[in-house]
């Protein structure tokens, strides 16, 4: 079973007309389960009705880092009241960006400060729900994010597993993130000749310790880099690491539909 473990259907470079196109291309790629994930309250409802509609889409709910700013200070409350929904796999998608500068009328401490909070909070509201948190991590130069992440993380592993989406760091640190009982999640970038390093990590870590994803619409993996990214291209980042992996096309997508069950623990859908 091959999934995207983490996509962004309701974002505004999908129109909602092209939905249903967008997931046949998906199902004949041999997509069989999406996981679509908010990054704010205003999209949250959005996300929850492609899930009520495409039963192979699985929802999770979370505040991005780059959007915490916006996000009123109860905005865990918010999410509280929707994650009992069925179609809630789990939280996220949360974490740390350092890469991007403070917005206006912010200092940058105060700003990610504010981030490593609602990360906290995220934690919080995965451990209530019995549920998985979806982390992102960015930083300009250093690990500074991902070591926050990470710190914060300890408090609540391993109980509450965490996905770091887009896993673009070093081996040792891929090994942190297992050992306290976390999944990565490859994206496309393991398809472009600059990223050979990230390839090499994916491809020295055990079987259904990673899953693949597209983060769509962004980072199209080769052979559509530059285009629009869409669920229905994971199957290129998919061949690329199981080539490099030394496994078929079908090994690669059982070990990482493995991974995805054992994460996604309460999507019933991927579970039958």
């Amino acid at each position: 079973m091959l999934i995207d473990s983490h996509c962004h259907l309701a974002s505004h470079r999908f129109a909602a007309e092209e939905l249903d196109a967008i997931i046949e291309r998906a199902s004949a790629a041999g997509v069989k389960g999406m996981v679509s994930l908010a990054t704010c309250l205003d999209d949250a409802e959005a996300n929850l009705a492609i899930a009520q509609r495409f039963p192979q889409v699985g929802v999770c709910l979370g505040i991005h880092p780059c959007d915490v700013h916006h996000a009123p200070d109860d905005a865990i409350d918010h999410l509280n009241s929707l994650v009992d929904h069925p179609c809630v796999v789990a939280v996220g998608e949360t974490g740390l960006d350092y890469y991007h500068p403070a917005p206006e009328g912010w200092e940058e401490e105060a700003f990610r400060l504010r981030q490593r909070v609602f990360l906290d909070q995220h934690f919080q509201l995965a451990e209530r729900w019995d549920l998985g948190v979806v982390i992102h991590t960015r930083d300009r130069q250093g690990t500074a994010s991902f070591d926050d992440a990470i710190a914060i993380y300890q408090r609540y592993a391993p109980q509450v597993p965490a996905l770091f989406h887009c896993f673009i760091g070093q081996l040792e640190q891929a090994h942190q993130v297992l050992s306290l009982g976390g999944l990565l999640g490859f994206g496309g970038v393991t398809t472009f000749k600059s990223a050979a390093d990230v390839l090499d990590v994916a491809t020295q870590l055990p079987a259904a310790s990673f899953v693949v994803e597209t983060d769509s619409p962004y980072l199209a993996p080769v052979p559509h880099r530059g285009q629009r990214n869409e669920p229905s291209f994971v199957q290129h980042t998919a061949a690329r690491i199981a080539a490099s992996r030394g496994e078929s096309l079908e090994q690669l997508n059982e070990h990482c539909a493995q991974a995805a069950r054992r994460f996604f623990r309460k999507w019933q859908w991927i579970r039958s």
